[in-house]
């Protein structure tokens, strides 16, 4: 199901303690996450928002924390993320 988690030297989120239960926002279909993959969960959502309000120079970044998720727990992407 996951692979060794790390996160990436380009992160630069806040890197949390705990783990969460998320919510995806438009299905409602729930995803419980270790505190690292909070922590990028987190960081890709801000980067959605930002991008939803015209701010290009963060889907570099957008892309590239999905890619983490595709790699280090699909199930959570497909759940939340897809």
């Amino acid at each position: 199901m996951t692979k060794e988690q790390k996160l990436p030297k380009w992160f630069d989120g806040e890197l949390y303690e705990n783990g969460d239960t998320v919510q995806n926002r438009f299905s409602g279909e729930e995803y419980k996450l270790n505190a690292m993959e909070l922590s990028m969960y987190d960081f890709v959502m801000g980067c959605v928002i930002m991008s939803e309000m015209g701010m290009t120079d963060v889907v570099p970044n957008l892309r590239k924390g999905l890619d983490w998720f595709r790699t280090h727990n699909s199930e959570a992407y497909m759940v939340l993320l897809d």
